[in-house]
């Protein structure tokens, strides 16, 4: 693509980006520029612009208000030791985007144009990218939607790409330690044939009311079943999930309605590698509360490009509970530390995952 470039004459100073970077909490500041790109039928994809960060101008009918056809990803920007900004396999988030494009109805941007319109964008605001300490990085949310003013059940004909970027801390406020779920047996989070394996923003919208069903049982997150059966375990709100058995081997939920998360999948090359087989394949409910009551399963760990990874604790439903561990295990460490290690630098990329943008 052609990228016109417009540099914010009102950056944040130095001070203030100094403060921000020093506790960044999460999605809460904003670089000081973003990316946008425009399709139309007519045209292709057009207009490509790297301009100040600021508010949208919506028309009241614009599609996507209405009918909600967005798409968007998660990734991540990682500095260094020596200076150095990468990316981690930004081609897995361009290809799931390309699929989540044919599951909304929304033109294909292409994987090199995906990965280009990012890299430009950190380059341009690289200072926002913070040091590792603390395992900091510059969260990157590239979306899509349809921007045509109309009223009516149809594609839109106008559809604008844009990338914004937020320098991030530790997802959990309170450390890595491990989270209390919530089984939600009224609510599901997708069903066969559906979006479940799209990153479209409905799936996010119809987790909350579980997530607040959650929070008021004390829990930090909430587990869906599959919408079928009401058996088989899926995934968190955000995170994908993985069980390890007394024996070193893992399985983590294949339902074909959950998300494909990159995060997951690179553990499943990662623990491969460290010695643990990976098996997907179904997983339900049951074979959870049984596992943990008779100490085949060791340990549980959620995943996800926010929050890595995640140890999971208890779990709780509306007629019961099962206990779990009040600290992170031996391969959920293990893993999680082989992964950051690759993200930061510090250790050697076998799988040629990183992608150095500046």
């Amino acid at each position: 693509m052609e990228i016109s470039t417009t540099a914010s004459t009102t950056p944040v100073d130095d001070a203030r980006l100094a403060e921000i970077l020093a506790n960044p909490g999460f999605g809460q500041h904003f670089t000081d520029h973003m990316f946008t790109v425009e399709w139309t039928p007519d045209a292709g994809w057009h207009a490509a612009r790297i301009e100040p960060y600021g508010p949208l101008t919506l028309d009241p009918a614009t599609s996507v208000l209405h009918y909600a056809q967005e798409i968007f990803e998660g990734m991540k920007a990682y500095r260094h030791e020596d200076g150095s900004i990468w990316s981690f396999r930004p081609e897995e988030n361009a290809g799931r985007m390309v699929r989540s494009s044919h599951r909304l109805a929304l033109p294909v941007l292409e994987v090199p144009d995906f990965i280009q319109a990012v890299d430009e964008l950190v380059k341009i605001d690289q200072r926002w990218v913070p040091d590792a300490a603390g395992e900091k990085s510059l969260y990157l949310r590239p979306f899509m939607f349809g921007s045509e003013a109309f009223l009516g059940v149809r594609p839109s004909q106008h559809v604008t790409f844009m990338v914004i970027a937020s320098p991030a801390g530790a997802y959990f406020k309170g450390g890595i330690k491990p989270v209390s779920l919530w089984l939600t047996e009224e609510y599901t989070r997708a069903g066969r044939g559906g979006m479940g394996a799209a990153k479209t923003g409905g799936n996010y919208a119809s987790s909350l009311v579980a997530q607040q069903e959650a929070t008021a049982h004390g829990c930090d997150q909430v587990v869906f079943l599959d919408g079928q059966e009401g058996r088989y375990v899926e995934e968190l709100g955000g995170m994908n999930m993985y069980f390890v058995y007394d024996d070193g081997h893992i399985v983590t939920p294949a339902t074909g309605t959950i998300l494909e998360g990159i995060t997951r999948s690179s553990i499943i090359e990662l623990a491969g590698k460290l010695g643990h087989q990976v098996e997907e394949r179904k997983f339900s409910i049951d074979e959870w509360r049984d596992g943990v009551t008779s100490g085949r399963i060791t340990e549980i760990f959620a995943c996800g490009t926010a929050a890595v990874v995640t140890p999971v604790g208890s779990l709780k439903w509306a007629g019961g509970e099962v206990p779990g561990a009040s600290e992170g295990g031996e391969v959920t460490t293990q893993v999680r530390q082989a992964l950051v290690d690759i993200q930061y630098g510090r250790a050697e990329d076998t799988f040629g995952w990183m992608h150095r943008i500046v």
